[in-house]
């Protein structure tokens, strides 16, 4: 299974985080840097990949990885707090 590691000291927005899932999950150019688009996208996926997250860094990154999280979960993907 495949498995991305976000950590959010790295990321100042919750755009920065949305475009690092966008490289690390090769998600399509269309991509729309949202919850709503990244649901699509990892619905359509034949499994989900897991995700391990570190919430660190301001208090909008960490609520952004912490809804990335959700919507990886109800895909059934394996979320971890590192």
């Amino acid at each position: 299974m495949e498995t991305i590691c976000l950590f959010g000291s790295d990321y100042e927005t919750r755009q920065e985080a949305h475009a690092a899932l966008k490289k690390l999950l090769g998600l399509p150019e269309y991509y729309g840097m949202n919850l709503d688009a990244l649901n699509d996208c990892l619905s359509e996926r034949r499994t989900c990949p897991g995700l391990w997250i570190r919430s660190e860094g301001n208090e909008e990154v960490q609520s952004a990885l912490a809804l990335m999280a959700r919507v990886f979960q109800d895909n059934g993907g394996e979320v971890k707090e590192l």
